[in-house]
């Protein structure tokens, strides 16, 4: 995965740059990484935690049944879904250090309206309008970090903050069952508080971050000059960023390409069904599962945690295993398997507490294997607009699977057995060992096209614009 061009690096000493790389991406971590990560998973909480306030009596206090419940997280996804390719393609003109703070401000405000609705009508418009602001985060996010970390460190730092919404899995529960005791304060019921509190922390955070995110390497202020120069050589060895920026101007060629390159469109495939269908699913319908296991009230919130906690340990490895063997496919056929065996547990037992373990298999697969399959995608698309481009639809992919979770656990399939969403999950499980299968076949042998190419041809007479089709960018297997 690393470059083929060195010239860069080759104007450091190999002592110069010894110290140089351990510095940049320690300081990069410390500064860039929480703020993403922190990011998410607030976003995280205020999208998912209408799951603990459902739980927490917020269905009943409104009066409304279990399709007008589908409805409204539908409803959540179809702005969400409409901002995010706009949103990417302007993300680096208008600055990401001006854009995902205003996006974080904004829905915070919208997170703490849900907790002063007294009908659906109001339910309704909260959740459209958090879609609305909230649609940019996620791909601005993978975007953002592959401003600053190279492909072959690009995992465990998308990792770390998509990991971070199998920690909010955990919290949600804890925090959730924390804030129901504050029921009937201020006249509010406890489900209410657990919009306020959270949606003001969100508000609050996206003033701050205003101050704190740094635009790109180049103008990163807790970098010396010498340190900004060698994070921009890196990046542009790995292909990160194209050598000339003019190659980097928006250009409607540039989405299309994204759209037909075959790696995008499998790997689309891929996101639709993890994270999109499964992995959102349990984020949203996780804690209503386990209610339905026989646990109520704040034992349901507590025993909601332990199989996001598992998640995120899980996730951290095969991130650090990922980057360090360049293996994106393997990890999401591996993960994939366990979600096999997790959903088809849950399927062919009767026992509440088999299904209860079926969870930590289901759960943990759908985590770990989301932000191999999303750096997949982000490793293999250039120059930037073509990268934008691929990050946006796969996450459009992801969000459309979102909406068909929503119905296969709100309305479609009946609790507690979920009959046909589980069946649905185990097929599109399967799904996710075959199709990155495919994938990988696919970029091994155009990969081996490519070297066989370079020993045919000298770089200066290949054509520019080629982007990841150059025979000098090679493919993340």
């Amino acid at each position: 995965m690393d470059t083929l061009d060195k010239s860069d690096r080759d104007v450091l000493s190999a002592q110069d740059a010894a110290v140089l790389e351990d510095v940049v991406w320690r300081k990069l971590d410390r500064w860039v990484l929480p703020m993403c990560t922190a990011l998410y998973l607030i976003s995280f909480f205020d999208r998912s935690n209408i799951g603990n306030a459902r739980v927490a009596g917020m269905q009943t206090a409104l009066n409304i049944s279990n399709y007008q419940y589908t409805v409204a997280l539908t409803l959540t996804y179809i702005p969400y879904i409409a901002m995010e390719l706009p949103s990417n393609l302007i993300l680096k003109r208008v600055g990401p250090n001006l854009m995902l703070p205003a996006m974080v401000t904004l829905w915070g405000i919208v997170a703490t309206m849900q907790g002063l609705v007294t009908s659906y009508t109001g339910l309704l418009l909260c959740r459209f309008f958090l879609g609305f602001a909230e649609g940019g985060l996620f791909p601005g996010l993978v975007l953002y970090l592959s401003f600053f970390y190279p492909r072959e460190r690009l995992q465990i730092r998308i990792t770390a903050f998509f990991a971070s919404a199998s920690l909010t899995g955990a919290f949600s529960g804890l925090l959730a069952a924390a804030i129901m005791d504050m029921d009937g304060i201020g006249g509010k019921p406890g489900w209410a508080w657990i919009f306020i509190l959270e949606g003001l922390f969100t508000f609050v955070f996206g003033i701050f971050s205003f101050f704190v995110l740094p635009q790109s390497p180049e103008t990163a202020r807790f970098l010396s000059p010498e340190e900004r120069r060698y994070v921009v050589s890196k990046l542009k060895s790995s292909r990160s960023i194209s050598d000339d920026d003019r190659k980097d101007a928006f250009s409607w060629v540039e989405v299309l390409r994204a759209i037909r390159s075959p790696q995008v469109l499998m790997l689309c495939v891929v996101v639709f069904f993890e994270p999109g269908t499964l992995l959102f699913g349990l984020a949203f319908f996780e804690p209503t599962i386990v209610a339905g296991l026989g646990y109520t009230g704040n034992k349901a919130q507590l025993m909601s945690v332990p199989p996001f906690v598992l998640a995120f340990v899980a996730s951290m490895i095969s991130a650090i295993v990922s980057d360090r063997y360049g293996c994106r496919g393997l990890m999401v056929i591996f993960f994939a398997i366990w979600c096999i065996i997790g959903f088809s547990m849950f399927y062919a037992t009767t026992s509440e507490h088999v299904q209860y373990a079926s969870l930590f298999f289901s759960v943990t697969g759908a985590y770990a294997s989301a932000p191999a399959a999303i750096t997949w995608i982000a490793n293999n698309s250039a120059p930037h607009i073509r990268r934008a481009s691929s990050v946006a639809f796969a996450f459009v992919a992801s969000n459309s699977g979102g909406i068909l979770a929503t119905w296969l656990l709100g309305s479609l399939s009946p609790a507690p057995k979920y009959t046909s969403a589980t069946i649905t999950f185990i097929v599109m499980s399967v799904g996710l060992v075959v199709v990155p299968s495919l994938n990988l076949f696919y970029l091994s042998r155009e990969n081996r096209a490519k070297a066989e190419t370079r020993l045919s041809m000298a770089k200066h007479d290949e054509p520019e614009h080629l982007g990841d089709r150059s025979a000098w960018f090679v493919y993340a297997l």
